[in-house]
């Protein structure tokens, strides 16, 4: 009886403490700021972040905007995993805040839009971010940026909704189902057991990413709905979304004006390592008539 005692016993004792681990992970890889770090983040800063939220059905969608309603708006959607504070350092740019009018977003599944559930339909994202165009729109000129997953979800926004959209800003975007990496991980990961192992910004990712290609292929014959003056930032050594993404961009889009920023030795991580790409390709947008 007391070696069945001792088995119990060391099994508890490695649930409990592969639970701390997890929740220790969870706490760790969130890829989001809390409401006291944005606030901290702007209390030195001429213009302040404003936080507002809404629901369509059960998702909330949370977002931030910083300057003045006269000017454009520019509106970033950040990639997967992530959240709103993703472009944060865009928000504190005098230089762009002095120009445009800046919201990012908490997409579905992260920062404070449902955290941890994602929403694998980009349709239903892009249908789910309307509403803030549709809030702050004020007839003036509307620019969406989306960084790698938010590629599509910008592009489906411009094709759904042409008249709420004057201008995008694709940056290392996933935007061509042919050249979605076969990332034999991803099915296992989103089984009902494996999933709720992960942390919550991990299991969001990738219930998005394993269901992205089929999502990308729907969107397929919609490209010619794309009215909006396009510009395409790309890095040559992008190893996560392959450069041809660019190239499918610039095909795919017969209606609109598009331009290529093709960047050699630049990876993934534009928003970071590039920042004034994407500062430069919004105010282009913003001055176009």
């Amino acid at each position: 009886m007391l070696w069945k005692r001792l088995i119990a016993r060391t099994s508890i004792a490695t649930l409990t403490a592969f639970a701390s681990l997890m929740i220790l992970l969870d706490s760790c890889v969130q890829f989001r700021m809390s409401t006291k770090e944005i606030d901290q983040y702007f209390a030195d800063k001429p213009a302040k972040g404003v936080t507002g939220s809404y629901y369509v059905g059960n998702q909330k969608i949370n977002y931030l905007t910083v300057g003045s309603d006269t000017l454009p708006l520019a509106v970033f959607v950040h990639g997967s995993p992530g959240s709103l504070s993703a472009f944060i350092d865009f928000m504190g740019d005098p230089q762009l805040v002095e120009k445009v009018q800046v919201i990012s977003v908490d997409r579905p599944g992260f920062g404070a839009s449902n955290f941890g559930y994602a929403e694998p339909s980009i349709q239903k994202q892009a249908a789910e971010l309307k509403p803030i165009l549709q809030k702050h729109r004020h007839q003036r000129p509307v620019i969406l940026i989306g960084h790698s997953l938010g590629g599509p979800v910008i592009a489906r926004m411009a094709m759904d909704y042409p008249d709420l959209v004057d201008g995008l800003v694709f940056v290392a975007a996933s935007i061509d189902p042919d050249l979605e990496p076969n990332e034999w991980f991803r099915g296992p990961l989103a089984t009902p057991f494996l999933k709720w192992l992960l942390p919550r910004s991990l299991r969001a990712s990738n219930d998005e990413i394993y269901q992205l290609k089929p999502q990308l292929q729907q969107m397929i014959p919609m490209w010619s709905k794309v009215k909006a003056n396009t510009i395409v930032i790309q890095g040559s050594v992008d190893e996560l979304v392959h450069p041809g993404n660019a190239d499918f961009a610039k095909r795919m889009i017969t209606n609109a004006p598009v331009k290529i920023v093709l960047k050699d030795s630049m990876n993934h991580f534009v928003p970071w390592s590039n920042p004034e790409l994407i500062r430069e390709a919004v105010l282009e947008l913003a001055a176009t008539k």
